[in-house]
């Protein structure tokens, strides 16, 4: 979370900006409970998240491609709205009242985030088949409703941030993330498919990736 707050707020070059403050507090305190939840409940779970480097020896190739354009992209959402809003003023700030709503879209979102970490073990950063850990196919909680609702979570965390630190311009690096795991659904899909047994039934159970209803 140090880096976290470092990354926001270094390109503005000032801590006076209280909308940095309450999403830094916001992840903050997301982070601890998200590790004593899991130190308590799933350790393992809380391992596999805690790796820091999005590259693993066994994740297929092609995510290791993708998660090095994602990690880089990303980082690039961290630094931008600093730039944006705060030291060079690219865009317009978006009304205080638009953050406010952002900031408070984090709750709910914090919270499926964790059921989705309550249903599935084998939650990890990266695309592969947990073969030590007995990987088998999560079909309850929200798994029941979509077969990727972990991205669906993140795609819209990808969104609030800046818009609740009032960056437009950083909407850019929003938009191409959202596309960037949109195609790795479509990849770690077909893997899944292939490689873990009982999959293809549970899709056929559940043919909706991200949106109940749609797609």
């Amino acid at each position: 979370m140090a880096l976290f707050a470092v990354a926001l707020m270094w390109p503005a070059g000032t801590v006076m900006w209280w909308e940095a403050w309450v999403v830094i507090d916001l992840w903050t305190v997301f982070g601890i409970v998200m590790t004593l939840y899991l130190a308590r409940n799933d350790p393992a779970l809380l391992a596999e998240r805690m790796k820091l480097l999005p590259l693993q020896k066994d994740q297929k190739a092609w995510d290791k491609v993708m998660m090095s354009f994602f990690t880089v992209a990303g980082f690039g959402l961290y630094i931008t709205p600093g730039f944006d809003v705060i030291r060079y003023n690219w865009s317009t700030p978006l009304p205080v009242w638009i953050e406010i709503i952002a900031m408070l879209l984090h709750l709910p979102f914090f919270w499926l985030l964790l059921w989705v970490m309550r249903e599935n073990t084998y939650l990890s950063q990266v695309v592969k088949i947990d073969d030590k850990r007995g990987h088998k196919v999560i079909t309850t909680g929200p798994y029941a409703l979509v077969r990727h609702p972990m991205y669906i979570v993140v795609i819209v965390l990808l969104f609030v941030m800046p818009v609740a630190l009032g960056s437009r311009f950083s909407l850019i690096l929003s938009l191409f993330l959202t596309v960037l795991l949109i195609v790795r659904t479509y990849f770690e899909d077909r893997t899944l498919h292939e490689e873990l047994d009982g999959y293809s039934e549970y899709a056929k159970q559940t043919p909706y990736r991200l949106i109940p209803g749609v797609w």
